[in-house]
């Protein structure tokens, strides 16, 4: 009697088992904290100039508006949506000068706006002047250097310094 039983519950058991890998694993669903979705930190964005940079009468601490290029999308959502405002601050510069000297500028960016929020973002960019113009001074040739300009157009890339969060 003894060895019936234990073979009709092996025998169960069994039938368990394989009923079960016809079904395949099942996992066990964990409630998702939406709140805990987030845009990670590095994640590329790319941006242009909202209107022309040029170094000409630029000052370092001046702040320049970027806008986002293309939709940033994680999750298959867009979580930066492309024309969000980015700025940058000139934090260094130097004007163009003789001998073929061009001006130069670098950015460093501060923030991409997301809805109502700022996100604090990483990258720099620094631009130089393309190119030299020769002029005539007093009858002898005098190369000077270019300012440097960013159009819109001009791609940047950038980073998120902070996760952004979604829903």
């Amino acid at each position: 009697m003894k060895k019936m039983l234990i073979a009709a519950m092996a025998a169960s058991f069994v039938s368990g088992m394989a009923a079960h890998a016809q079904q395949g694993p099942v996992v066990e669903a964990q409630p998702v904290d939406a709140a805990a979705q987030a845009l990670p930190v590095n994640t590329l964005v790319l941006v242009t100039p909202a209107e022309e940079i040029t170094s000409k009468k630029m000052k370092e601490g001046t702040q320049r508006r970027f806008l986002v290029v293309e939709d940033v999308i994680y999750g298959g959502k867009v979580i930066i949506p492309r024309g969000s405002e980015v700025q940058a601050t000139v934090t260094w510069r130097t004007g163009k000068g003789i001998v073929g000297k061009s001006a130069k500028f670098e950015l460093s960016f501060d923030w991409v706006r997301v809805g109502s929020t700022n996100w604090r973002l990483r990258g720099q960019h620094r631009q130089e002047g393309k190119g030299n113009t020769a002029g005539a001074l007093l009858g002898s040739a005098i190369i000077t250097g270019k300012s440097a300009t960013m159009t819109p157009g001009q791609v940047v890339n950038v980073f998120t310094a902070e996760p952004i969060p979604f829903r």
